[in-house]
């Protein structure tokens, strides 16, 4: 077991003496479970007195009435609703995440600090933007980060952990036609899935030529940073939060968490993987965002840690104006049947994730692909245009921000627009799919939940013993 399984220290909690009893598990294995009970000649516990309490012990983890508080006022706060009384519903909840995380260390399921950090990063960040800046954070959270960061770590690592440990148990799930078939053919009709209006979008960009005398104010700005680390005048850190345009990486003084070579621009990682003094700044590096200079913080096996200054060279307005019209031309030209949005794309569109799909924008994740996309999964320019447009029609050019940061010109054509409907297996096949693979996945968790409680140690306060839990089993 690990530091975070271990109940012994935090049953030191109340002013009546702590016995100890010895509870035979599963097999000869006997583990040793602390908690509060009166002793023969002593006082009664007096329940003012109380520190803290065991509510229920799963396995060798107490959960503690403090937990159970703790995450019913954490509920309030985001708005969370459980399924049935809360009274019951939390400590349940509680009770299957020590499940998993007992499972997960059987398992020998990993999460690095790296991962924990990159989270934490991600949320702080999430609510500084929300809240405007770093201090305002603070002054509303009556914390430092710092202090924030110490308080989410161990819920951040264990909610991987379980997130891991789900992962793992159905990842053999793989749906076959026959199934969804079979699944919705007796399915009641007000529980098809409603598909919202989906549409196919094809784009061409030209991206606006930038000018030598731009690049170059860009590269002395860089090189003045650089001296200036150089001569100890500025750390890189501080130029980094005043300069960067990396706006993920400029509030943490440019830092980026170790990460692997592939995660990288390869121009970026080619410099970054041979720095080896973390006192020197790199050479001035071009990537698809920009230009950076980099210095090293540290090296971890095929990771590393950098800090990095990315500036962006500006478009002149001449450059944007050249490359709309150009643009323009081409959907004239497109509209009088010269050649088709198709053969344009793949020839002239510099868009690198679209060009060799004819233009044709699409979303992917683990296990689908697909062209049809709601207009909230659309880049906000792209949608706004496209709500305007008739099947086949081409727009007129207009600039977008492309996922690099950007500025790109951009035609755009609706190839097809389905409007809401309930799904259909010949329209929606992957949508009934996943719902299917979905369903799937939870019975294959609920019923390994069942399981395991089957097999672990369970003993909770005689108050629950009337709850209508999700999971049955844990009265024993």
């Amino acid at each position: 077991m690990t530091r975070r399984y271990a109940i012994a220290a935090l049953l030191a909690l109340t002013t009546a003496t702590i016995a100890t009893a010895q509870t035979q598990i599963k097999g000869d294995s006997a583990v040793t479970f602390k908690y509060p009970r009166n002793v023969e000649g002593q006082a009664p516990i007096n329940p003012d007195k109380v520190i803290d309490e065991v509510e229920w012990i799963v396995g060798d983890e107490a959960i503690l009435k403090s937990e159970i508080e703790g995450m019913r006022a954490q509920a309030e706060v985001e708005g969370i609703k459980f399924k049935g009384n809360p009274d019951c519903a939390i400590p349940e909840q509680l009770a299957v995440q020590k499940l998993f995380l007992h499972q997960a260390a059987i398992d020998s399921i990993e999460v690095s600090e790296s991962e924990v950090t990159q989270t934490l990063d991600q949320q702080i960040n999430y609510w500084i933007q929300m809240v405007g800046s770093k201090e305002k954070l603070e002054e509303y959270k009556k914390q430092t980060v710092a202090e924030m960061r110490q308080q989410m770590h161990d819920d951040v690592y264990d909610r991987m952990m379980i997130d891991r440990m789900k992962q793992k148990l159905v990842e053999d799930v793989n749906v076959t036609p026959a199934e969804v078939k079979a699944f919705f053919r007796n399915y009641p009709e007000d529980s098809i899935p409603f598909v919202p209006t989906t549409v196919e979008v094809q784009i061409l960009t030209q991206t606006p030529k930038v000018s030598l005398e731009e690049i170059n104010r860009v590269k002395d700005q860089l090189r003045e940073f650089t001296d200036r680390v150089n001569n100890g005048e500025s750390s890189f850190s501080s130029l980094a939060r005043l300069y960067s345009e990396d706006p993920g990486s400029a509030r943490q003084g440019g830092e980026l968490d170790y990460v692997g070579r592939g995660m990288l621009d390869p121009a970026f990682a080619a410099v970054a993987f041979n720095l080896t003094d973390p006192k020197k700044v790199s050479k001035i590096v071009e990537s698809e965002f920009g230009y950076h200079i980099i210095q090293l913080v540290d090296k971890k096996g095929d990771k590393v840690k950098v800090r990095h200054i990315l500036m962006k060279p500006r478009v002149e307005q001449t450059a944007i104006d050249a490359a709309i019209a150009r643009l323009d031309s081409i959907g004239d030209d497109i509209r009088k049947n010269e050649f088709t949005f198709d053969d344009a794309a793949q020839i002239l569109s510099d868009d690198k994730d679209t060009k060799n799909n004819h233009g044709l924008m699409y979303s992917a994740t683990s296990d689908s692909r697909t062209s049809r996309l709601q207009m909230s999964e659309l880049p906000s320019e792209v949608a706004k245009v496209v709500d305007t447009l008739k099947v086949g029609e081409v727009s007129k050019a207009f600039t977008m921000t492309n996922s690099r940061g950007k500025t790109v010109c951009v035609i755009a054509k609706l190839k097809s627009r389905t409007d809401g409907h309930k799904a259909t297996m010949q329209e929606d096949f992957q949508v009934l799919k996943n719902v299917v693979a979905a369903k799937q996945r939870e019975k294959i968790i609920h019923d390994w939940v069942v399981a395991k409680i089957k097999t672990t140690y369970v003993k909770v306060k005689d108050r629950y013993k009337n709850c209508d839990f999700e999971y049955q089993g844990w009265i024993k």
